[in-house]
């Protein structure tokens, strides 16, 4: 059976052979007419000339009518093909329509078999969650977890340079947001989105909320951090920069998230002021940043410790077949135990 690809190349291979066609056939029409106005000409001078003369214009007008005849058969067998041409174009169409359809409804299937293991292993990671829930309930001291904060507040950073190739940066703060609405402890943990940072956004965000955790998700290098400049485009912060706007600004942070390309370095650096830090030691995709960041969030609503979330977040890539599992690392502050790190009290 031909695949749609090959049903849609014969389908404009005949529409290029019935545009062949009906050229040829206007360029016969316009021969016969011109053979016909010539005949005309000669017909009319023959009523004023010599007998000879009329002997010579009739077997003009005579080999002229033999090409007309003929040019009359060509344009006949041209319609002919035209009308064979146009019936294979419908029977094309209907068996690219077929293979369309039939694609179409495999992908279905195929999507909606997905969507059922992804459920399945949503369901599975949410198990695990609660169980480690309960066992993070029994091992922390009770001063432990009454030290923890009614609510966290996670500052999400979104930069999308208009003169970078554009990222789905809004699928990934939709799909956090969704993760974290359907956590356990959903109502302990507050997202601030923050688009098209510029950088005389950080600073103030930072300020306005307090955050416990500060994400950032887009463009970066192994040296900086891309926002954007006053006209949309690229503007780059550096690692030292970073670093300094943490410790100048601290306050409660607990964790630093880079959900950017080439970002380890900045995560290294970071944990000088907080307790931990997730980086990309290569490029990440979209889909893998964006899974990473809704299974990290999702485990962390559930109550479990930064560690349980960030290897249940690199499982998610693996379940789903994105071979980016290595890409996130996980750094600590000397003297931390980020098993023992839980933002949300697990009660």
């Amino acid at each position: 059976m031909l695949s749609k690809d090959m049903h849609r190349k014969r389908l404009i291979e005949l529409k290029k052979k019935e545009a062949a066609l009906k050229k040829k056939k206007a360029d016969e029409a316009r021969a016969v007419s011109k053979l016909r106005r010539e005949m005309g000409r000669l017909e009319h001078g023959t009523t004023k000339t010599s007998e000879s003369s009329r002997k010579q214009k009739s077997r003009q007008i005579e080999q002229k009518y033999k090409k007309v005849t003929a040019g009359e058969a060509k344009i006949a067998r041209y319609d002919a093909d035209i009308a064979k041409n146009l019936k294979d174009q419908r029977q094309a169409q209907n068996q690219l329509d077929g293979a369309v359809y039939r694609k179409t409804k495999k992908e279905d299937a195929e999507a909606k078999k997905r969507r059922g293991e992804e459920m399945s292993h949503a369901k599975a990671l949410t198990r695990e969650a609660k169980r480690q829930n309960r066992f993070h309930s029994n091992r922390l001291s009770e001063e432990h977890l009454k030290a923890l904060p009614p609510k966290i507040k996670v500052l999400f950073f979104a930069a999308n340079p208009l003169d970078q190739t554009q990222l789905r940066l809004d699928e990934e703060i939709r799909e956090v947001t969704r993760q974290i609405r359907l956590s356990e402890h959903r109502d302990s943990v507050e997202l601030v989105p923050r688009l098209a940072v510029r950088t005389e956004d950080l600073f103030q965000a930072l300020n306005e909320h307090e955050p416990h955790v500060v994400h950032f998700s887009g463009y970066g290098s192994e040296d900086s951090v891309l926002f954007l400049d006053n006209e949309g485009n690229t503007k780059a912060v550096s690692k030292e920069a970073i670093t300094a706007m943490i410790a100048a600004t601290k306050g409660q942070i607990r964790t630093k998230i880079f959900n950017t390309c080439y970002s380890r370095a900045q995560a290294e650096a970071v944990t000088q002021h907080v307790d931990v830090a997730i980086g990309m030691n290569a490029p990440v995709s979209d889909e893998a940043a964006r899974l990473f960041a809704s299974q990290f969030y999702s485990a962390v609503g559930f109550g479990t410790s930064i560690e349980v979330a960030f290897n249940q977040a690199i499982s998610r890539l693996m379940v789903d077949g994105i071979p980016e599992e290595k890409t996130p690392e996980l750094f600590v502050q000397e003297g931390v135990d980020p098993d023992e790190v839980v933002l949300v009290r697990p009660v």
